[in-house]
């Protein structure tokens, strides 16, 4: 199998394993932090699925292999333009790369608010604060994902007029509710909105390129 299919496959499997790994979540009864929940109800929520938290876990390292083959598929592919669609590339690359490192720390606060949870609970206030800011912040690299791959697609032709559009819109919401990161420290959720708008918007942007990749 060509690289670039690989890719194209990679896309739509991080789509649909992070779509599982949510829903899974949200069955256990994760309090993520865009759901409004204040310390003390987190803390409860943390201190009852401690346990639960571990199997879906298992399938996120999935979902960053997964984006990382989809992200590297569409800089081999976009790296052959002129200079300009070379740079806007990587910045979606790095986009990527970024988020992946900041989502590894936000899934690893998860398991640091669990076991602070059922033991003494002091530590919570700052891993919990921390947890909502670093997860507020990650939409600006989603964000540089979207902006960098959009503009080198267009100018390589790979981006129709349509998909350019989700992916300025995207991005623009994305960025939006990340200046709100540093007012959710305690669990609040402003502009939370923006941030679900511009992340399915952001899921369905990638599915389209993962077509595009596999039609090549």
């Amino acid at each position: 199998m060509e690289f670039i299919a690989l890719a194209g496959l990679g896309g739509i499997g991080f789509v649909l394993v992070g779509i599982v790994v949510n829903v899974l979540y949200l069955r256990s009864g994760l309090p993520l932090p865009t759901s409004g929940k204040g310390l003390d109800a987190a803390t409860d929520s943390f201190d009852g699925i401690a346990d639960a938290l571990k199997k879906p876990s298992v399938l996120v390292p999935v979902t960053w292999l997964c984006l990382t083959l989809f992200a590297a598929g569409l800089l081999s592919v976009l790296w052959r333009g002129n200079a300009d669609q070379t740079a806007w590339a990587l910045v979606g690359f790095a986009g990527v790369l970024l988020q992946n490192a900041t989502f590894a720390c936000v899934e690893a606060l998860r398991f640091g608010m669990a076991t602070a949870a059922r033991h003494g609970r002091g530590s919570m206030a700052g891993l919990w604060g921390m947890s909502n800011v670093l997860f507020g912040l990650n939409q600006t690299f989603l964000a540089m994902a979207l902006l960098g791959f959009t503009v080198a697609g267009v100018s390589g032709g790979l981006v129709p007029l349509w998909q350019a559009y989700l992916g300025y819109l995207s991005a623009a919401l994305l960025v939006v509710s990340s200046l709100a990161a540093p007012y959710n420290v305690e669990g609040g959720n402003r502009l939370g909105l923006a941030g679900l708008i511009g992340w399915l918007g952001w899921i369905s942007w990638i599915v389209a390129y993962s077509v595009t990749l596999l039609l090549r």
